[in-house]
């Protein structure tokens, strides 16, 4: 019967220094993440437009018939 509390002992500290793991893992993603939520958004108009220049196209598309 020792036994079997022994190996229940040793389960239950691999559980809780996996979630000290885990823990720190985390908490160093909190630590690298941007300070400011919207410096990593690009906002600039390439962006937006996926790279297509939509400003004044040189011939109007007429749909074919």
């Amino acid at each position: 019967m020792g036994r079997i509390t022994f190996q229940k002992r040793q389960k239950e500290m691999k559980r809780q220094e996996k979630q000290k793991a885990k823990a720190e893992r985390r908490e160093q993603r909190k630590l690298e993440k941007p300070a400011d939520p919207d410096a990593s958004i690009d906002t600039s108009s390439e962006a937006r437009t996926g790279g297509f220049d939509f400003s004044a196209d040189p011939e109007p598309h007429t749909p074919r018939q």
